[in-house]
């Protein structure tokens, strides 16, 4: 399934540390041959401070051959570097280790730096030191150390261009280490940056507009985003309310349609909070609404098993189709970097969609028959279909008659009323979907003259 992998589409928009995870992956799936993987991660590892990382992957690459000896110079220079640096950033680390000077600082920045000024001679150039130091110690691979000084680094500073970088860095960091409560929080950090529309706080340059800036901040973000979302418990439906609001489904359908497979991905594995959760939002209560409007509206230019089952599900009501696609989609999602290992609940989820969509639009169901159409057996089926019933809405509704093996559906007629609001709703997607498709052109005719700025280096 090597061509529904969307790792070197998504590797562009990540810092080359981000990558790593990604290719590490590549090697125990199997879909490339490991040769080709191995050497990505080689090439990208030349261009990191770290050293032993980078000779360890030569030796698989080339094992009967001599260690270049470039790496014993690159480590010399790493070793007395990062040295420097740290003689540079000592004088800050040791103000900011002590207890009396966490207790002085204020929000106000400017009036923290006149109190290091006065009480401890600290200056600006010392404080940008620390920044260069937790820079370098996330090249050196010591991505916990890399977090605390750039953390430290942000309070003291007023910088806005090395603050914005030391965010990105920051959440690298946390990512990287796997703090995904701290992460999510530095997370919702930067998206409030690069939302604040101020050239000033995003990764710009001279010759940029500040909205198309922000637009490849924003398309970065959404990358870095997966990490999180699919990594902290409730990573899915924070995914949903961020990517299904205006503003970044706007920038996934101009700039990286084929995040549109996590979005779909998230809608199904959180059918349970779309469906009982009083906590949950109207955007996730009605995700998978929203999800086959855009997977129908950008279906010209990205589609796959995932996207496609939904597709077939609820635009098609082609369950055989959708058997289909769905047996591609399990393959699909496990081989996938941040979807494998809820395969299982991915596939017990959508098997839930296809039977209360089934139940839907039939009032006499042969078990046997739904049972064939979601790959289980007979009595696999019937024990799916009774808890089916016993969890959703149908229970009121539905009759299970185990002696002629049948379901039988009676529902109360629709009112006129809500027969009008239902074609209006249709009719008010079609318009939109039409609207949309006409402004797609331009949108990427804009993004095909741009270049992707650069994350945290």
């Amino acid at each position: 399934m090597a061509e529904y992998d969307l790792s070197k589409t998504i590797i562009p928009y990540l810092d080359r540390h981000l990558a790593f995870p990604l290719l590490a992956h590549l090697v125990e799936t199997s879909l490339f041959p490991v040769e080709q993987v191995q050497a990505a991660q080689y090439e990208l590892a030349k261009g990191t401070n770290m050293v032993d990382y980078a000779i360890s992957l030569f030796e698989q690459l080339h094992p009967d051959e001599e260690i270049p000896e470039e790496f014993s110079g690159k480590r010399e220079k790493a070793v007395s570097t990062n040295e420097r640096l740290q003689q540079e950033a000592q004088a800050v680390l040791d103000v900011i280790e002590n207890p009396d000077v966490a207790q002085a600082l204020r929000q106000d920045k400017n009036q923290n730096l006149q109190y290091l000024k006065d009480n401890y001679n600290l200056t600006l150039d010392q404080i940008t030191a620390l920044y260069n130091f937790g820079q370098f110690q996330y090249t050196y691979g010591n991505y916990s150390g890399a977090a605390d000084y750039l953390y430290h680094f942000r309070v003291l500073s007023t910088d806005n261009d090395l603050n914005t970088s030391a965010h990105w860095g920051k959440l690298a960091s946390d990512i990287l280490t796997g703090k995904w409560d701290t992460a999510l929080e530095e997370l919702n950090t930067l998206r409030d940056v690069v939302d604040s529309r101020s050239p000033s706080s995003l990764l710009t340059t001279s010759t940029e507009p500040a909205a198309l800036t922000q637009l490849h901040s924003r398309t970065w973000l959404v990358h870095w985003s997966l990490f999180v979302y699919f990594n902290h418990p409730q990573g899915r439906t924070l995914l949903l309310e961020t990517f299904l609001s205006p503003t970044y489904l706007n920038t996934i359908q101009t700039s990286c349609p084929w995040v549109l497979r996590y979005i779909a991905s998230a809608a199904i594995l959180s059918r349970k909070s779309a469906t009982g959760g009083s906590n949950a939002s109207s955007r996730v209560r009605h995700s998978i609404r929203e999800v086959v409007k855009v997977i129908q509206t950008e279906e010209y230019q990205y589609q796959d098993p995932v996207t496609s089952f939904l597709k077939e599900l609820y635009v098609e009501f082609d369950f055989e189709a959708a058997q289909r696609e769905l047996t591609l989609a399990e393959r699909v999602v496990g081989d996938d970097f941040f979807l494998g290992e809820f395969r299982e609940e991915f596939l017990d989820n959508a098997r839930y969609l296809i039977s209360e969509a089934y139940c839907r639009i039939h009032q006499r169901i042969d078990i046997g028959d739904l049972s064939e159409r979601l790959n289980l057996s007979r009595d696999e089926g019937e024990k799916w279909i009774v808890n089916l019933i016993r969890e959703t809405r149908m229970g009121a509704e539905a009759k299970i008659d185990l002696e002629k093996n049948v379901i039988e559906i009676h529902r109360s007629p629709l009112p006129v009323y809500q027969s009008v609001i239902e074609k209006t709703r249709g009719l008010a997607f079609r318009t939109q979907a039409l609207g949309a498709g006409m402004l797609q052109p331009q949108q990427a005719a804009q993004q095909s003259q741009s270049q992707p700025v650069e994350g945290a280096r």
